[in-house]
């Protein structure tokens, strides 16, 4: 059953809380961090990208970036920017994106419940990204970017969050550059956590929604401080990771889009032959999105089509049925021969809130030969595989809105 733990937050001061924070530091990249910041002297980016404020030629992992973090987050807490809460407390995280909203808790979570599968991943990690977040984890003795979690809905848990946010003052409200409302009210009430730490103990499992390198790193830094202090308790700090945990039925996975280079050697009037033996491929009027589960949108050429999948390559297996493995297993591979798509060089994503136009752009500019554009994966299918304990194919979600990150730090002393 599910651990959840208070914490002292650090957080900023409420005049500071929208000039803090700052989308996650893996959904943009150097340059644009470099841009989002122009003026931005207290975004959370100057820690979570401190390359942005360093030569421009630097490697990323060099040092120097993860001393020049440190050194940035505690400059601004000393500024009082950013200041230490003087209790334990719990966080409602409410997130208002194109009129819908997502309601979070923000709590510690459990490293053991990590390692012995109470809290469920559904993607594979690279080493290379756990040992960046690693670094920074322990170089700034804090978890500073929120695990997203999911479980499965409760009504006793979402009437005691709602009741709180309905009799006390919010604590954060504006709005980010991206046009996402933050909300966030403080439980610093001992009876009311405690009420919370009881429900969530009646919770079974909690799904990792996005975040799986933040979340094996955190893992792995608390393990390495445990060999540190052979004489740990289990009640430090180090055991615990930042997390916000939000009800399944609220969330919202957008499609995650594939773009190709090429058609490995094929003509485009091969390739779509090649596409007709395992779909009902038809041209399209107008730009194609999925409607339903099993079909996709393929544009090349300045023309979309439609695509159905055959019945006979729809599996009725957890991961096989996935439209990203249908495609992976029947086009991708076969066809193209992308074999890993983590690191091919010849595909690339785009995640659904950049819409099917940029799909367009990219092609039509010449950059990319084809895009396809999928039907998004479900929550139902995600906890599905996790409960399976099974792994889906790479990037099979994306996740809107984006958690802010500097809104809550977790500082592991």
């Amino acid at each position: 059953m599910a651990t959840i733990k208070a914490f002292k937050g650090i957080r900023p001061a409420k005049e500071y809380a929208k000039d803090v924070a700052a989308l996650p530091y893996d959904v943009v990249n150097s340059d644009e961090a470099r841009e989002m910041v122009k003026g931005k002297p207290y975004s959370f980016l100057h820690v979570d990208k401190a390359e942005i404020d360093l030569d421009k030629n630097i490697d990323i992992y060099d040092d120097a970036v993860y001393e020049k973090a440190k050194e940035n987050l505690y400059g601004m807490i000393d500024k009082g920017i950013l200041v230490k809460d003087d209790e334990d407390c719990l966080y409602i995280y409410e997130l208002v994106m194109d009129g819908r909203k997502q309601t979070g808790l923000v709590v510690c979570t459990s490293i053991d419940e990590y390692i012995d599968g109470t809290i469920k991943k559904h993607e594979l990690t690279r080493e290379d990204k756990e040992q960046d977040r690693i670094r920074h984890v322990d170089t700034l003795n804090a978890n500073t970017g929120p695990i997203f979690l999911a479980y499965k809905d409760s009504y006793d848990i979402d009437t005691v969050i709602e009741n709180w946010k309905n009799t006390h003052p919010c604590q954060y409200d504006f709005v980010t550059d991206e046009g996402t409302a933050q909300r966030v009210w403080v439980i610093n009430n001992s009876d009311v956590i405690e009420n919370l730490v009881k429900l969530f103990g009646d919770v079974k499992n909690l799904y990792i929604a996005d975040g799986h390198h933040r979340n094996a790193s955190a893992v792995k830094v608390g393990l390495k401080r445990r060999k540190e202090n052979p004489n740990y308790t289990g009640k430090e700090e180090f055991n615990y990771y930042l997390s916000v945990l939000f009800p399944d039925s609220q969330l919202r996975i957008l499609d995650y889009n594939r773009l190709i280079k090429d058609f490995n050697g094929l003509s485009k009037d091969e390739f779509i032959d090649k596409l007709s033996e395992k779909f009902e491929i038809m041209p399209f009027d107008g730009v194609y999105k999925p409607s339903r589960k099993h079909t996709f949108g393929f544009y090349t050429d300045k023309k979309w089509y439609s695509m159905k999948a055959k019945p006979e390559i729809i599996s009725g297996d957890v991961i096989e049925s996935l439209d990203v493995s249908i495609l992976q297993n029947n086009v991708l591979v076969p066809l193209l021969g992308i074999d890993d798509i983590r690191t091919n060089k010849r595909i690339d994503f785009v995640g659904g809130i950049r819409g099917l136009s940029e799909l367009e752009r990219r092609v039509d500019s010449g950059e990319m030969v084809a895009a396809f554009a999928m039907y998004p994966t479900s929550m139902e299918e995600l906890m599905a595989v996790a409960d399976e304990n099974k792994i889906m194919p790479p990037k099979s979600t994306w996740f809107e809105p984006k958690l802010q990150s500097g809104l809550f730090i977790h500082s592991l002393d």
